[in-house]
């Protein structure tokens, strides 16, 4: 009951933060952005006092549900209720100093979806090497990658939908709020720079310490080729940005690859293992 509390409450904040932008009503592009209206005071007490709120509820289910006597349970479920958990942290403590307010009506539905997988996805996993320095140290990495990583992605699509207002020649009003397309591709570069780090980070980890964890040597899963693979593309569209000024609908479509890519290298591939196949 109380998963479902979490995400009906997700969900009415997310519906309360559209209500409090007009998500719908749409705008002449040429009212975007300096004469466009800022957010209503509902919607930014709904971000400002109603995702913290909500996420202390998320906090004491994630709690109770993954420190367990046996050890660290990271089902699937729980795994991506984790990534979004701190997802959402990120962009609650973002949201204050950048103008990126939009992006709760995005991510506070994922974040619904997400705080129901432990019930909908039960498997338990528990990590018998959960109790190792290395092992916590990668778990940490892993997470902030694939949650700032997560962030980015839906920045990606906040920055498609701006795109697709301003050359339609209308602008719905919730996305009016937001900044100019060349600060939020700033932004987007950002995120991505230091997710790439962090994943970075990651994968050396997983590699050295793979054998001690799991008692042998490192081998190429397709947890690790997908893994890879979205590194790559992430490497390729930052040296292109950096180097070639590579931006917009590339960028986009880039970072959406690469971030889907992330979520088969992990998801994916905990989601068959534990769900299709029966076994961790």
């Amino acid at each position: 009951m109380l998963y479902l509390i979490t995400a009906l409450l997700y969900v009415g904040l997310a519906i309360y933060c559209v209500a409090g932008t007009r998500l719908g009503l749409a705008r002449p592009v040429a009212t975007f952005p300096s004469t466009a209206p800022r957010a209503q005071s509902s919607a930014v007490r709904a971000r400002n006092f109603g995702i913290p709120l909500v996420l202390l509820l998320h906090t004491y289910l994630l709690y109770r549900g993954i420190f367990t006597e046996a050890g660290m349970n990271l089902g699937v479920g729980y795994a991506v209720s984790l990534i979004v958990w701190l997802a959402l942290l990120i962009y609650w403590i973002a949201h204050f100093s950048l103008r990126i307010g939009p992006l709760s009506n995005l991510i506070l539905p994922v974040a619904a979806v997400a705080v129901l997988l432990p019930v909908l996805l039960p498997h338990s996993q528990v990590l018998p090497y959960s109790g190792m320095t290395s092992f916590h140290v990668h778990l940490f990495l892993s997470i902030l990658a694939y949650s700032v990583l997560t962030i980015a992605a839906l920045h990606a699509l906040l920055m498609a939908a701006l795109d697709k207002g301003l050359h339609g020649g209308v602008m719905a009003a919730w996305l009016q709020e937001l900044p100019p397309l060349v600060p939020m591709q700033r932004l987007l570069f950002q995120l991505l720079s230091f997710g790439f780090i962090m994943l970075t980070l990651s994968l050396a980890s997983g590699i050295l310490f793979s054998e001690a964890w799991f008692g042998k040597p490192f081998q190429f899963t397709h947890k690790v080729v997908f893994g890879i693979l979205s590194w790559l593309v992430f490497a390729v569209l930052l040296l292109g940005h950096w180097r070639y000024g590579w931006r917009g609908r590339k960028a986009v479509r880039l970072t959406l690859l690469g971030f889907a890519l992330l979520l088969l290298a992990y998801v994916g591939s905990k989601f068959v293992l534990e769900v299709v196949l029966k076994r961790a």
